[in-house]
């Protein structure tokens, strides 16, 4: 496949406390739960459950109603102890621990409920979760959203009709080698930043997606947005699970896809860059990102003209 992103020039619109004021979340109006959307992770093999733990507790920080994280069966009885605010669903798994590559009747009826759906953190074997994602499509509801990260987008090359059933509602999460995969090219195509925004909107236009790749996001549209500046810090373990996270409970919440996603990168980067002054240049873990999410959210809301 010849390349489509060394020529491609592409002005972003950055994204600023005032874009965002200007766009502002679907409103709160109910004191419940549900009324904040019932959001799933689908992820978290016996090695790496804290990947989906992590994702599902960024969607409660910003906002998510109710949350079920489906993970391995042998360590679902620890991830429901470690967030006590989740629902857990036992995922099969194979004998080395991976979730196996369908799904059950039980995971099957309790998706039917599903706002918005994340696949992918923590998901360790990449047939596996192939199979997975194409026995999900059948069972995801018209309506849900679906975010798809690491292992669960890579395979969109190889399996069209995944994007072809979810254009219009998906969001991808990928970092640059991920993104290479879509585009099919050499991951160090990439490397160049100035190469990242017309790679990331070509990949959102062939795929029918959302995309936020650090700190790009665009829509199958062809608008594009950039959150400035870097931050280093972001480079960690599980960081991206947050940041799929913060997705996946916007979407709960009602954001629009592209709104998701700018809103989300914007959060996850200012946290970073918070940390940061905290702590250091590098140094600052995934999980404290966490706290930092709330007063962020408020911060870029529009005034209260209630108040």
């Amino acid at each position: 496949m010849p390349s489509r992103t060394d020529h491609l020039t592409v002005q972003a619109t950055t994204i600023t406390e005032r874009l965002l004021r200007d766009w502002p979340l679907p409103g709160l109006t109910g004191s419940g739960k549900k009324s904040r959307g019932d959001v799933w992770v689908i992820g978290g093999a016996r090695g790496t459950p804290g990947a989906a733990m992590l994702a599902g507790l960024a969607a409660l920080r910003v906002g998510a109603g109710r949350l079920t994280l489906a993970v391995a069966e042998s360590v679902a009885v620890a991830v429901a102890v470690a967030v006590p605010e989740s629902g857990v669903n036992p995922l099969p798994e194979t004998m080395s621990g991976s979730v196996r590559g369908e799904v059950t009747a039980e995971l099957a009826e309790r998706l039917a409920g599903c706002d918005a759906l994340l696949v992918g953190s923590g998901l360790d074997d990449a047939p596996q979760t192939a199979a997975l994602v194409q026995a999900l499509l059948p069972v995801v509801s018209d309506h849900t959203t679906v975010v798809l990260d690491a292992y669960a987008l890579g395979i969109l090359p190889d399996v069209t009709e995944v994007a072809d059933r979810w254009s219009g509602r998906l969001i991808l999460t990928p970092n640059t080698e991920e993104l290479a995969r879509l585009l099919e090219v050499p991951a160090g195509q990439l490397d160049d930043p100035a190469a990242l925004p017309g790679a990331v909107q070509y990949a959102a236009h062939r795929y029918g997606a959302v995309i936020t790749c650090h700190n790009v996001i665009a829509d199958p549209a062809g608008s594009v947005w950039e959150a400035a500046p870097n931050c280093i810090g972001l480079g960690t373990s599980g960081s991206g699970d947050v940041l799929g996270g913060v997705v996946l409970g916007l979407l709960g919440r009602g954001a629009e896809p592209a709104q998701a996603g700018c809103w989300a990168t914007y959060l996850h980067l200012t946290a970073g860059h918070r940390l940061t002054d905290k702590i250091g240049t590098v140094g600052f873990l995934a999980g404290e990102l966490l706290s930092e999410l709330p007063g962020l959210l408020d911060g870029c809301a529009p005034p209260d003209t209630n108040s």
